[in-house]
């Protein structure tokens, strides 16, 4: 079947000169749709695994693989069966080109299955030339090739109105040009980029309604569940259908020190499952509290999940690890980690305050403080000495006098967010790194990676640059440089990332992906395996063209707290519209790349059944896909267009007897216009799951229309009335809120 046409345009009046304006804008944003790859199942193009024996022509990059290419093989020998030895011979060609279009990158568009809201068509968009001299050749097989009425109505009658059904109004696009198109084929395949060279990448959203989630982290016991932490000390269970326990796995609130500051640092800051989970049921805890008289310290605790209900923590169950003194409330740092070593370690933030003024030379120099470092433990074997953890006998400092024999780095800033790459799916390259984001001072960002007993330069070094001059004079010159800097031009507070190495989307591996806080920048860092050196790439959401399939959305809220990956390698983010630990503003997103994806079936996770005892709180999406977006600004066209035409039209009364009839409100006529089945109609909508799981799903028009309008997106201030007058200086582990004055003049200070 042909498209239908919409329900506006067989009702607007034909005679209106403005007509023809308001029609071609409503194709145009139709239009919006085109001129990006899309397979039939409203999903990006593969690289099958598979040699294609029928469809070879898009056997390095298309919509089938290999079971779609023996469909289609079938179906051309029941078409062939039909025709006689001439017909062969003189049709072949032309049945297995039209019957191998469903496997082109460019399928949605030739068969216009852009728009999931409307029918397919039963051929594809052939080229005028093309159609012609099939037509002329072998139009007795297209009652084979189609079902639909008006194509074998017309094709024994009239080549010319035939071809016409079939055309398309983009000719870049038809069969056999789009073949021939370099402009559209150069970079097909790879990750889509704009004019200024931004990777365009999309998201759907996964959670909402979260506390400044600080922490998504899975338990790698097979399940597929993840574990999200509000910085107010309460842990939630997703499960792999999207769905939220309505229990919580873990409720510390009344142990937790935070507040409702906009800004402080202070909380429920990070969660790590051992790695022997599945058989130990432990997990470990880092958190703010107060101590005796009231002082304020970062503890690091062991727990384990109940025996009952393996969603669950035990609340009995903890058993304090380490406990540190903080001397301000700030640059708490808040990270823990398994490595590949099988040891857990610890990310502690500098003590607080500016310019880390505790002692000479300050905490992060100082190797007998805790503070400022990166500690590494045993947690499977007691200390000699009472502690519940062993110092491994290879960290870097265990014979140096004065120095903790826990710390493994030093000259740390306040690092937020770390991660252990996991290394190529096939070479295992990179396996092991373990990359993090120190947030700055006044001048400078930074991404590390993690070398037994590296000094990061902090105090005396920002960055690339000095920062104390006199320490930084007499530095060593063996300190670890980032592998990248940013100014405060970019962003003012890193939160750093993961290198990707998920499935559903093979051209993001070995990307660093990560972003800024303050600024909400998504960025990525790209490494030259020849050279050594990273390279900085933006990423970018914004591209209606990019983003236009079903499920997908080009915006978020600003400020990203935090990244993520669940057990399968797919990458995520955590942000929020206002950045309160007691505001239910946060969001959880997941990177979609719309030019590639990995072959159905690739991907599929079985995930291990898990016992649920607490109710599941369906997840409801809040933010617009862009697909809604488009319709909204077609309505929003439509109604326009009605009142402009209902303006232009003369009053049918006004030249009758006596007092004249007041006429229809054009707004309740435009209302009344769009009112019908293409209003109320229901969407087929693409969910990018996992793949070979992708489902066709309803989806009402007006889901989440409501709640939406609340939530801040990237590129906007902070909301509300109050923040007016106040900004966030150093975020979850920068600095305390300040006047917009002083955080503009000196930020940390």
């Amino acid at each position: 079947m042909l498209r239908k046409p919409s329900p506006w345009a067989r009702r607007l009046p034909t005679s209106s000169g403005i007509f023809h304006f308001w029609l071609a804008f409503l194709l145009g944003q139709v239009g919006l749709l085109r001129g990006h790859p899309q397979c039939l199942d409203f999903g990006p193009p593969f690289q099958p695994p598979l040699h294609l024996d029928f469809c070879s022509d898009y056997e390095s990059f298309g919509c089938c693989d290999q079971r779609k290419d023996h469909r289609l093989a079938a179906r051309y020998r029941d078409i062939m069966d039909y025709l006689d030895l001439g017909a062969h011979e003189l049709c072949g060609g032309y049945i297995k080109d039209i019957l191998c279009q469903e496997c082109s990158p460019y399928a949605a568009h030739l068969y216009d299955a852009e728009n999931p809201q409307t029918p397919l068509r039963n051929l594809p968009g052939l080229c005028a030339d093309y159609c012609s001299a099939f037509h002329s050749s072998c139009h007795s097989a297209i009652s084979l090739l189609t079902n639909d009425r008006r194509l074998r109505e017309t094709h024994e009658k009239d080549g010319a109105h035939f071809c016409h059904l079939l055309n398309l109004p983009d000719k870049d696009y038809c069969f056999p040009n789009v073949l021939r198109n370099d402009h559209l084929n150069r970079n097909l395949g790879v990750v889509a980029k704009d004019h200024r060279g931004c990777l365009q990448l999309c998201l759907t959203e996964v959670a909402n309604g979260l506390r400044n989630p600080v922490s998504m982290v899975h338990a790698g016991d097979g399940t597929h569940r993840f574990f999200v932490a509000e910085q107010v000390g309460v842990v939630w269970v997703y499960l792999p259908d999207g769905s939220r326990l309505e229990q919580p796995f873990l409720d510390l609130k009344n142990l937790v020190l935070t507040t409702p500051w906009v800004g402080d640092e202070r909380g429920f800051l990070g969660l790590a499952f051992h790695p022997r989970f599945r058989r130990n049921r432990k997990f470990y805890i880092y958190y703010s509290c107060l101590g005796k008289k009231k002082v304020e310290k970062i503890r690091i605790s062991e727990m384990k999940v109940s025996r009952a209900d393996p969603n669950k923590a035990d609340p009995k169950s903890e058993r304090v690890i380490l406990e540190i003194e903080e001397p301000a409330s700030n640059h708490n740092g808040g990270q823990l980690l398994f490595g590949v070593d099988g040891y857990m370690y610890i990310f502690t933030g500098d003590g607080g305050q500016a310019g880390d003024p505790f002692g000479k030379f300050g905490n992060a120099q100082n190797k007998s403080s805790l503070l400022g470092k990166v500690l590494r433990i045993d947690v499977n074997r007691p200390g000699s000495d009472g502690k519940r953890y062993r110092v491994p006998w290879d960290n870097p400092f265990v014979a140096e006098p004065g120095a903790h024999p826990a710390v493994y780095a030093y000259g740390i800033r306040n690092m937020w967010r770390c991660a252990v790459d996991r290394g190529d799916p096939v070479t295992r390259q990179g396996r092991g790194r373990m990359f993090c984001g120190d947030v700055g001072q006044n001048r400078f960002e930074e991404v590390d990676i993690i070398v037994k007993g590296g000094n990061y330069g902090w105090r005396a070094k920002e960055g690339f640059e000095c920062y104390d001059r006199k320490l930084c004079h007499n530095a060593s010159l063996n300190d670890i440089l980032p592998i990248y800097a940013y100014g405060h031009a970019v962003g003012k507070s890193v939160t750093g990332g993961y290198v990707y190495r998920g499935c559903e989307s093979p051209n993001l591996n070995g990307l660093y992906i990560f972003g800024d806080f303050m600024s909400g920048r998504l960025m990525a860092l790209q490494e030259d395996r020849k050279t050594k050196k990273w390279k900085k790439r933006d990423v970018c959401l914004g591209s209606t063209e990019s983003c236009a399939f079903p499920g997908l959305i080009n915006t978020y809220s600003k400020f990203i707290i935090s990244f993520a990956e669940d057990e399968a390698g797919e990458l995520y983010f955590l942000a929020t519209s206002y950045p309160s630990a007691y505001v239910p503003h946060g969001s959880i997103y997941k990177f979609v790349d719309p030019s590639r994806r990995a072959p159905p079936g690739k991907c599929e996770n079985k995930a291990m059944p898990v016992k649920t005892r607490s109710k599941r709180v369906q997840f409801r999406p809040l933010a617009k896909t862009v697909l809604d977006l488009l319709k909204e600004q077609s309505e929003k066209a439509a109604r326009k267009f009605s009142s402009a035409t209902s303006a232009s039209r003369p009053d049918r009364n006004s030249s009758q007897k006596g007092p004249s009839k007041k006429p229809a409100s054009p707004a309740a006529g435009s209302r009344k216009t769009l009112r019908g089945p293409g209003t109320k109609k229901r969407a087929r909508v693409w969910s990018p799951g996992p793949q070979g799981k992708r489902k066709m799903r309803r989806k009402t028009q007006g889901r989440g229309v409501r709640r939406s309008a609340q939530r801040g997106r990237a590129g906007r201030g902070l909301p509300g009335p109050f923040l007016s007058g106040w900004l966030v200086g150093g975020h979850a582990r920068g600095d305390p809120p300040r006047p917009v004055e002083a955080v503009a003049a000196n930020r940390g200070l």
